[in-house]
């Protein structure tokens, strides 16, 4: 599948953030819901007086609930479009757009590049507190509240045997077609000063429900239910267990998204579209956490 944009276009980078709690997820849906894209691609086809709506392409596809502040998507336009807007693009979509989004630059993209199949991975961070008292008001959107005191050393050590290429099926809800192997560069668990516990969690691309059922599988054994090889076991036995509780989705936020160089971009594109596969497995890859 070729990324070359049509003769007399050109492609957007376009980064940003929103809270997740008022939207049905990042992807348009039929019932007039909600949603990220919707709400962007309506913007920025009265900011420009198109009579058309220009679709975008995301990076990561977040769930209902769910956070983004390092989001990046794509647009493709006219030439003379982006001529005529691109001075005060921005400042026109920052009037237009509800403050629970924003677009933080709006720039031409390299050749060859694809917000969704140029990336080299995900990363994103859950927050949740065991603090008895509960979560800061000021914080209850973006943490969860574990009523149980968390281990984060017996966390990481769970943590680790999870982190490499896999097939993680156990922690995933399957889609059609879809393959369920994924790279998980990253996982792991830090406390601050507040009582605040972070995961992070970084990784080529998800799969549906990947993060938040790692994190649930991962509080179990940081409120001492479940013996830190437990993961590592639901994850080669390779099927859902009912078990593994997906957490709530206010305490995700995609924090940042991954490129390669410029040069690098076309062979990625193409890299990522082919499906994957681990010895005696096979399958194609897409999907979101």
């Amino acid at each position: 599948m070729s990324d070359e944009v049509a003769a007399g276009w050109v492609r957007l980078r376009l980064d940003l953030s929103y809270d997740g709690k008022d939207f049905s997820g990042w992807a348009k849906q039929a019932g007039g819901r909600r949603t990220v894209q919707g709400e962007i691609e309506d913007a920025l086809r009265t900011v420009t007086r198109s009579a058309r709506t220009h679709e975008l392409t995301v990076a990561g596809r977040t769930d209902a609930g769910v956070h983004a502040r390092g989001q990046v998507a794509h647009v493709d336009v006219p030439d003379e479009l982006w001529a005529e807007h691109k001075e005060k693009l921005l400042k026109r979509l920052a009037g237009r757009l509800t403050r629970d989004v924003r677009i933080w630059r709006v720039a031409e993209a390299p050749a060859g590049f694809n917000a969704r199949f140029s990336a080299i991975w995900r990363r994103y961070a859950y927050r949740v507190t065991d603090n008895p008292g509960g979560v800061d008001p000021l914080l209850r959107g973006h943490v969860l509240w574990h009523d149980w005191p968390l281990d984060v050393d017996a966390m990481n050590e769970a943590a680790q045997r999870l982190v490499g290429e896999h097939d993680f099926a156990a922690y995933c809800k399957k889609r059609e077609g879809a393959t369920t192997i994924r790279t998980l560069q990253q996982f792991s668990w830090q406390r601050d000063d507040a009582g605040i516990i972070t995961a992070t969690v970084r990784a080529d691309a998800f799969c549906h429900n990947m993060v938040r059922s790692l994190v649930g599988a991962l509080l179990f054994v940081g409120d001492g239910h479940r013996p830190v090889q437990w993961p590592a076991t639901v994850l080669a036995a390779g099927v859902r267990d009912s078990a593994v509780h997906v957490v709530r989705p206010h305490g995700l936020t995609l924090e940042e998204v991954g490129y390669p160089a410029d040069e690098l971009l076309a062979a990625r594109n193409v890299e990522a579209r082919n499906r994957r596969s681990l010895p005696l497995s096979a399958g194609g890859r897409d999907g979101c956490c």
